[in-house]
């Protein structure tokens, strides 16, 4: 069954462990409930099921937790990486976006094959390339560095004012500083596409 859009933002934000903090740091300062709701203005059922993981709260409320507690917001959201250096995206979590939400006619969709991952040196993505008999190539560019392996069907890139047709099982490790673009052979492609930041 495909995840919703809500559902992977309930079970992203709930890998925070939010509710977890929320009452660690509660007891920590020996606040209970209908104190901590009085000052925060939230009622104290709403805090118990914040708490429980039974909800996720909003940024407002947090930000009135925080207050109250005098920490920033960081303290909910920190420490995650140091639990997350192995992290697994499962098929059906994974959203499929289009190259640009305004393109008319997107030259490929991607999915990130990453996006529960922390401080991460990489980007990979899954992207499919609709078939393209021809036609004017977008061009961008970006800091760092592009690998791209082909797994179906073909792909013409442009870069440096040359094309080339990958087809499946091809890759290619370019400069992506440099203009490029790409889009989907006469059948369309998938490939997967890693970015990386630049050196420092």
């Amino acid at each position: 069954m495909t995840e919703t859009s809500a559902e992977t933002i309930q079970r992203v934000l709930s890998s925070y462990e939010i509710g977890a903090k929320l009452r660690h740091l509660r007891l920590r300062k020996k606040v209970g409930l209908v104190d901590l709701g009085r000052h925060t203005g939230l009622s104290a059922s709403l805090l118990s099921q914040l708490e429980n993981g039974k909800m996720v709260p909003t940024l407002p409320t947090l930000a009135r937790i925080s207050m109250v507690f005098d920490i920033g917001l960081e303290y909910f959201f920190g420490d995650r990486s140091r639990k997350k250096l192995f992290s697994i995206v499962r098929s059906k979590e994974r959203m499929r976006f289009p190259e640009r939400a305004d393109a008319p006619s997107p030259a490929y969709f991607f999915e990130c094959l990453d996006f529960s991952a922390q401080e991460k040196g990489m980007h990979p993505y899954l992207a499919e390339f609709p078939p393209r008999a021809a036609g004017e190539v977008a061009m961008h560019f970006h800091e760092g560095s592009e690998f791209i392996y082909v797994l179906e069907g073909s792909i013409l890139i442009r870069c440096r004012d040359e094309d080339h047709e990958l087809a499946a099982g091809d890759s290619v490790y370019f400069d992506s500083s440099e203009p490029h673009g790409y889009r989907g052979g006469k059948s369309g492609g998938k490939a997967v596409v890693i970015t990386t930041e630049p050196r420092i």
